[in-house]
């Protein structure tokens, strides 16, 4: 029986924990704390008109990205979700005012099928734990890594921005030579930025 490697394990230790942290958050809080991190995000980050922005809609106790996502497509951008397509792979569909919502896998929604596949240039990534360097902790099946390493190899550069609540920071994320750090960390206190996220003025 194969064993996992001391810092898989350690990352599973950390992601619970920090899940277990954010599960506590009333509903209340976690509605009122979105609310706070869509005016952050609004107020933080920059974008040219018409910029693929893939975000994802809330499942468990994640973060409600919805308000923010919305007012970015208010101010020109186009948004993208992603769609689990198999055990390995996911995919950006374009998500349109006018697109029914559908059931994508693993209680996720999504746009249907004849949604447009695009590839995001901003990525709002979601994670399990986070770091003050910008490492990320996800839920362990390793799709964003996946989707991330994939558009860089096609020679995109998209700019990453991890959002979650204040509660599932940790003091380090052990981080893997494969691993891409995070430019910011957005949450309801507001955006920590590592890298070169645009400051709107």
């Amino acid at each position: 029986m194969q064993t996992q490697s001391p810092i898989k394990e350690l990352k599973k230790a950390l992601r619970l924990k920090a899940l277990a942290r954010r599960d506590a958050l009333s509903a209340d809080y976690r509605s009122n704390a979105s609310l706070q991190l869509a005016t952050h995000g609004l107020s933080s980050i920059s974008l040219q008109p018409g910029e693929i922005v893939s975000g994802f809609w809330p499942i468990r106790s994640e973060v409600d990205l919805r308000p923010l996502l919305f007012a970015l497509r208010d101010k020109g951008a186009r948004l993208c979700l992603p769609v689990i397509i198999d055990k390995q792979t996911i995919i950006f569909r374009e998500l349109t005012q006018d697109a029914p919502m559908i059931e994508t896998g693993f209680g996720t929604s999504g746009p249907p099928d004849d949604a447009p596949v695009v590839d995001p240039s901003f990525m709002l990534v979601p994670l399990a734990a986070f770091d003050e360097r910008g490492h990320r902790i996800g839920y362990g099946a390793g799709y964003y890594d996946r989707a991330i390493a994939r558009l860089l190899a096609l020679g995109a550069n998209p700019t990453l921005l991890g959002v979650a609540f204040d509660c599932q920071k940790v003091e380090i994320v052990p981080d893997e030579p494969h691993d891409v750090p995070l430019e910011a960390i957005l949450t309801e206190s507001g955006l920590r930025s590592f890298g070169s996220i645009d400051k709107a003025n």
